[in-house]
């Protein structure tokens, strides 16, 4: 029974390897011309003695600039700043509401927060962390060209916590 265990963790694993060997081999077929290889004072001497200079395989690219578009804009630009606040103050409304809640014996929903929820400290700590998770992910999306999500995860984060705060509120 132990064999059939490991055999069919070593299977797949194998199929793997095999694909990914394959794959390389594809890459190392490419040759580089030895013309290229050679020091520039031999091709200035082969040139000397009328020889043809061989072509370059790969001529270099030209840098161009990308004209700017409706979404390029600095990432502390207006709109994410007053997300940032709103996404902040609505952190900062969950944090008093849920700690309220929590001293007056109730509990907490989120079993990410409720690990942090022991003492006060600990749930500043994951509201403050929280805040600043959402300006590295939008700034991560904002250097990755990605500027619809970058608001948007500033908006879902907004749209959490203002929920999580109404709910507490219902239910005092």
């Amino acid at each position: 029974m132990r064999m059939n265990w490991i055999s069919s963790i070593l299977k797949p694993k194998a199929a793997v390897v095999l694909v990914v060997l394959g794959l390389c081999r594809l890459g190392m077929g490419q040759q580089v011309s030895l013309a290229l290889l050679q020091p520039a004072t031999m091709n200035n001497m082969a040139m000397e003695a009328g020889a043809i200079e061989p072509a370059p395989m790969v001529k270099p690219a030209e840098t161009a600039t990308a004209p700017e578009g409706p979404g390029d804009h600095r990432f502390w630009d207006r709109e994410n700043s007053v997300l940032f606040a709103a996404s902040a103050a609505f952190s900062a409304a969950d944090f008093v509401v849920t700690r309220d809640n929590l001293r007056s014996g109730g509990q907490e929903l989120n079993p990410v927060t409720r690990m942090f929820s022991g003492s006060t400290a600990g749930l500043a700590m994951n509201f403050a962390g929280e805040t600043a998770g959402v300006v590295g992910i939008s700034y991560f999306l904002h250097k990755t060209g990605h500027h619809k999500m970058e608001r948007a995860v500033s908006m879902l984060n907004i749209g959490a916590s203002a929920s999580a705060v109404t709910f507490d509120l219902a239910h005092r």
